[in-house]
């Protein structure tokens, strides 16, 4: 029996599932160090997840700042097609600002962990209980749809969480959150966690994972909640986020769908753009072996990758990269073989004769051992000194 992960849509062991993905780029995102987006650019990124398919788009924070509730308020007004949530502590304070935003939705959070009860809220856990339930019957009673975080819930007792929860469900919570806000998970961890909430809190509500990348296994822990019963994931464009980030929606969003077969609202030939217009607006440098999206994620320089990729691309790729909007690139260098000299040749309409690919390869091979960055100019200039110009 084959225990390879599911690379297709036709999965016949795996029940299909839909799981939802809130995109928190400008809420959480935003909080990386150094970024600061004016509210046009919130509207302009929101309308791209917008098309892209997120089900939900955090917006913001609204008690923050004026231009955070300016923000958050020209996103309500504009997205139709997703929910549109904003983030609140629970206090009436900050539920009344997202109130007057007229976003649909409020992400009510309270810490749930022993340290930032006594040294963040100094409240004793019957408290921060209370203060939960008040806070969602308030957001309730004004028509919100309420997804409810224990912060730092990763580290927090986990037969206290499950009474917090509970009592959110009680009231009428339609989400709970498991947040990692510190990122201290592990997908063994995540996956127990998530099970033992299902399992232990009742009613009718959706399980969400918020997973932080401290130790860069945001999108695995993410991945492992999912498995385990959650059905919403919160993620950032790119991952960003404070410190080390978060779980990178282009990479959750194809693990969820192209390894586990489930379903997901995004348009995946959208995603390179959404990325592009995030890299603009935050002002980011792509790392080039970024999963899914980096310039190196669908290029292939090793002879023997060439070779198969050439005969059939799923022999070294994981997907096909037109799904994402990407394209595949053959590139030339020191580990080149010669397929991919026969290859370039065939594009540049040349003739790929034994001798001409094995001088080329020659050449290219004694550059890139003097410490040589091969680029397409420099293969191309190869080519025409050893072939001639047609």
């Amino acid at each position: 029996m084959s225990i390879a992960p599911t690379l297709n849509n036709s999965t016949k062991n795996v029940k299909r599932r839909y799981v939802r993905i809130l995109d928190t780029t400008l809420r959480d995102g935003e909080q990386m160090p150094g970024i600061a987006l004016k509210p046009d650019q919130k509207l302009k990124i929101a309308l791209a997840l917008e098309d892209l398919g997120v089900d939900s788009i955090e917006a913001g924070f609204p008690i923050t700042s004026p231009g955070e509730f300016e923000a958050v308020k020209m996103i309500a007004k504009e997205v139709r097609s997703s929910e549109v949530i904003a983030l609140a502590r629970s206090v009436k304070e900050d539920i009344d600002r997202v109130i007057d935003t007229d976003a649909n939705a409020i992400h009510l959070f309270i810490a749930t962990s022993d340290i930032h009860m006594k040294y963040k809220l100094k409240l004793p856990p019957h408290q921060v209980i209370e203060r939960a339930v008040a806070a969602v019957e308030y957001a309730k009673s004004h028509g919100l749809i309420v997804e409810f975080s224990a912060e730092d819930a990763t580290r927090s007792d986990p037969e206290f969480l499950v009474k917090v929860f509970q009592a959110v469900v009680d009231v009428g919570t339609s989400r709970i959150d498991i947040a990692d806000t510190v990122g201290v998970a592990y997908p063994s961890f995540m996956a127990r966690l998530t099970r033992y909430i299902k399992d232990s809190v009742k009613g009718n509500y959706v399980i969400s994972v918020h997973c932080h990348d401290d130790f860069g296994m945001a999108v695995a822990n993410s991945i492992a909640g999912v498995e385990a019963g959650a059905g919403q994931v919160h993620a950032t464009v790119l991952g960003v986020g404070e410190r080390a980030g978060n779980a990178a929606l282009e990479e959750v969003a194809t693990a969820i769908k192209f390894l586990l077969g489930y379903d997901t609202g995004i348009k995946f030939e959208k995603i390179n753009s959404i990325v592009q217009l995030v890299t603009k607006e935050y002002g980011l440098v792509i790392p080039p072996n970024k999963a899914i999206v980096g310039r190196n994620a669908f290029s292939h320089e090793s002879g023997i990758h060439v070779h198969g990729v050439l005969n059939h691309p799923l022999t070294y790729e994981p997907i096909d990269p037109s799904i994402i909007g990407a394209e595949r690139k053959i590139v030339i260098g020191k580990h080149s073989g010669r397929h991919a000299i026969v290859f370039l040749l065939k594009q540049l309409g040349y003739e790929p004769r034994d001798d001409i690919v094995e001088t080329v390869l020659k050449k290219v091979k004694e550059l890139a051992d003097q410490g040589m960055k091969i680029n397409s100019k420099i293969v191309e200039d190869i080519i025409k000194e050893v072939a001639g110009v047609r």
